[in-house]
């Protein structure tokens, strides 16, 4: 599953702009210029989770996508207090879809303008 998962990921990742990828054990940041917009996170912290995490605006909507489906996304460990979520990989069903569409918002969040710009929704 983690395999697929940071495969699938990655390639959507990388499909964006001047973006690059850093990988460190089981986890992966995905960076444009010097900022983070998603992570692959295995594991993280002992939680047992296989996930993608990525910037939500406006602000407190990852707290309200946490809440309306629990099993699906949460709020990961440290980063969650910045607007982060964690939506989850490791189920039976993913909406690789939606997922890319909110990669790229995160993505458009902290990317130059124009290279935002580019990205494709």
């Amino acid at each position: 599953v983690a395999r697929t998962a940071i495969e699938r990921l990655s390639a959507m990742c990388l499909a964006l702009p001047e973006a690059t990828c850093e990988r460190s054990g089981s986890h992966a940041t995905y960076r444009i210029g010097k900022k983070t917009f998603a992570y692959f996170l295995d594991n993280h912290h002992g939680d047992g989770i296989i996930a993608a995490s990525y910037k939500v605006l406006p602000r407190g909507a990852h707290a309200k996508l946490a809440k309306m489906e629990p099993k699906r996304f949460y709020l990961p460990a440290y980063i969650h207090a910045r607007g982060w979520v964690g939506e989850r990989l490791d189920l039976a069903r993913v909406d690789w879809a939606g997922l890319r569409e909110r990669i790229i918002a995160s993505y458009a969040s902290v990317a130059p303008k124009k290279l935002a710009a580019r990205a494709i929704l």
